[in-house]
């Protein structure tokens, strides 16, 4: 099993508040042991630390927070707020993407009002933070190595952890499953490509990406 770099103990701190605010999050789903449930976005988080440890062993401080964050409080946006439509999603990824960086700057900086100003010491860094909430937003995806070892992670736990459930919804026909998966494998480098080829998957997962690549 891949294993990233230690973080230091006040970075470690802040995965820790990070990981608590995923907790809150209403939906759940059975855990790995079989023994309950865990909150939804807590297993989505980690399944992006297993990922990163994968893509990019050696992953910085910032860029391991940035993708245990990258949905944070996502659960405070639903989809069904914004139109069903490919606009629709697009302004949601949008403003997501803007909460999760915001709350995040708001959760890791020094303040009266912040749970950090006790739990994490020394305190992150500003030009960390902004860092962290930089590559949450995507900024500068295929010209910043870490926006785009990111995006490789959030495809590969797509194509790891939901395309067999996204797949067998009554809305989303073959044929645009097929289209998803071929916008999914354009967003990824090289790298990512490969460790999505590598990775176990269903059959009909396989053969669903399978159509798209042929396309």
């Amino acid at each position: 099993m891949a294993a990233l770099p230690d973080l230091p103990a006040n970075y470690a701190a802040a995965l820790k508040l990070i990981d608590e605010a995923h907790a809150d999050d209403p939906k759940t789903i059975p855990s790995a042991d079989g023994d309950g449930t865990i909150p939804y976005e807590l297993h989505y988080a980690q399944k992006m630390t297993r990922w990163l440890a994968l893509r990019w062993p050696d992953a910085s401080s910032t860029l391991q927070l940035a993708c245990r964050a990258q949905h944070f409080r996502r659960w405070e946006i639903p989809r069904n707020t914004f139109p069903m439509t490919r606009p629709g999603y697009l302004t949601w990824r949008a403003k997501q993407k803007a909460q999760a960086a915001s709350e995040i700057s708001t959760l890791l900086s020094p303040s009266p009002s912040s749970s950090s100003s006790f739990a994490i010491s020394p305190p992150i860094p500003a030009d960390a933070i902004e860092r962290i909430a930089f590559l949450i937003r995507k900024e500068n995806l295929k010209a910043d190595e870490e926006t785009q070892v990111l995006e490789d992670v959030a495809c590969l736990v797509f194509l790891d952890d939901q395309l067999d459930d996204f797949e067998q919804k009554e809305d989303i026909d073959e044929d645009k499953i097929v289209g998803i998966l071929r916008k999914t494998w354009v967003k990824m480098s090289d790298v990512g490509q490969g460790l999505a080829l590598e990775m176990r998957m269903s059959e009909r997962a396989k053969a669903l990406i399978g159509k798209a690549l042929a396309g």
